[in-house]
């Protein structure tokens, strides 16, 4: 068992918003913090105006791809974070979950992506002050 915090963020596709949010954590969090993503009805690939709008600040999620939300992931996370996804994240008791509303980047062009990219990423910002996990 790590003693790092684990945060899993989720959407209905994993394709949009919760694969550039768990950008962003691994990014700024570095190896500090475990992140998943997940989708309760994953898309087949992750949304190329959320690639293109992410790479444009320098993160790289062009090799990530969607993944079914399950149980076990959500058992194994300490922070659950859903995105719009409803009630299809199981509840286990001593998680701690928060539910961002953020638009669906699905669809949208790159200025309305990045406008969700940047609002993700003081959400994460955040996450990690209130985590207390310190910048390197």
């Amino acid at each position: 068992m790590s003693d790092k915090p684990s945060v899993l963020f989720v959407c209905v596709h994993n394709a949009g918003r919760s694969q550039m949010a768990a950008g962003w954590l691994s990014h700024m969090a570095a190896d500090r913090i475990d992140v998943r993503s997940a989708g309760s009805a994953p898309a087949e690939q992750v949304n190329p105006a959320a690639i293109e709008a992410m790479r444009e600040v320098g993160i790289d999620i062009a090799a990530e791809r969607p993944k079914i939300l399950t149980a076990d992931t959500v058992e194994a996370s300490d922070v659950v974070i859903t995105m719009g996804c409803g009630d299809a994240c199981p509840i286990f008791p001593g998680k701690r979950y928060e539910d961002w509303k953020l638009d669906d980047p699905a669809g949208q062009g790159i200025e309305a992506v990045r406008v969700i990219r940047d609002e993700i990423r003081d959400r994460v910002r955040d996450l990690i002050a209130d985590l207390g996990i310190q910048r390197p």
